[in-house]
């Protein structure tokens, strides 16, 4: 059963990362997800059923519009493979099969935000909103099938305390971060949050060496200045999708020190 579970949640994933492609391509220019269906940029040719299946389209066009030739971005294909590969691992990973569907819908969100907001510089509000509507109701219905309902208090209290932190470094450091990054804090932290108080910690501390990491890497080797900007919502991403995997031998190897 849990194969069966991986390779459903696999294949699904696959089309949710061909949907975030969509919304990662129109949501900046303020466009319409749903219409028109999918289409070639460059000579607007509609996208047939057979040319729109996950990866496997993209390997057999060999990455171009089958109309016209125009190479079709790489990045939808990662995409779609990321998000695949992510939903995998939360079947593998998550004890129960009650937090899946709300932690799948973390991971989407994420993977699409970190998208944009290294395309963009920015996070739309719009995607983290939904995300949060969505992903509310399935943490309720993940409360009631494993009876923790006061995992609920602690998605509040994470997101909340999350928000807080971020709006407060938003103002002592207003050139550090982006107001769309205090947002997606409060995000990840309701979600962390219900998976309990020290995956808030772990989550957030882990964003922070992410992005610590290469940019001190890249600032040794004179890549970066220290005013370069770089977008710390796909770290914060990071770090939050690492710890919902792995968090739980983490904090077992933090409390045995």
């Amino acid at each position: 059963m849990s194969a069966i579970l991986e390779a459903a949640a696999g294949v699904f994933g696959l089309v949710v990362g061909s949907f975030i492609g969509v919304v990662v391509d129109r949501l900046p220019r303020q466009e319409s997800i749903v219409s028109p269906p999918s289409h070639c940029v460059a000579c607007s040719a509609p996208i047939r059923a057979y040319d729109n299946i996950p990866v496997v389209s993209y390997v057999v066009l060999r990455g171009r519009c089958r109309a016209c030739g125009t190479r079709i971005p790489p990045r939808d294909a990662l995409l779609e493979l990321g998000t695949g590969i992510l939903f995998v691992l939360l079947a593998w990973r998550l004890t129960s099969v009650w937090a899946l569907p709300a932690y799948c819908v973390l991971a989407a969100a994420v993977v699409g935000i970190s998208a944009i907001d290294v395309e963009h510089m920015r996070i739309p509000s719009t995607l983290v909103y939904w995300t949060a509507v969505l992903g509310a109701p399935l943490l309720v219905l993940a409360s009631a099938g494993t009876h923790r309902w006061s995992a609920l208090l602690g998605a509040l209290i994470g997101g909340a305390a999350a928000f807080a932190a971020f709006f407060a470094l938003f103002f002592a450091v207003p050139k550090g971060i982006g107001f769309g990054d205090v947002r997606l804090a409060g995000l990840c932290g309701g979600f962390l949050g219900w998976m309990g108080y020290r995956e808030v910690i772990v989550g957030f501390l882990l964003s922070f060496i992410v992005a610590g990491v290469p940019a001190a890497v890249l600032l040794a080797m004179h890549k970066v200045s220290r005013r370069t900007q770089i977008p710390f919502g796909p770290f914060l991403a990071a770090g939050t999708v690492i710890t919902v995997l792995f968090g739980a031998p983490v904090i077992h190897a933090w409390a045995s020190l």
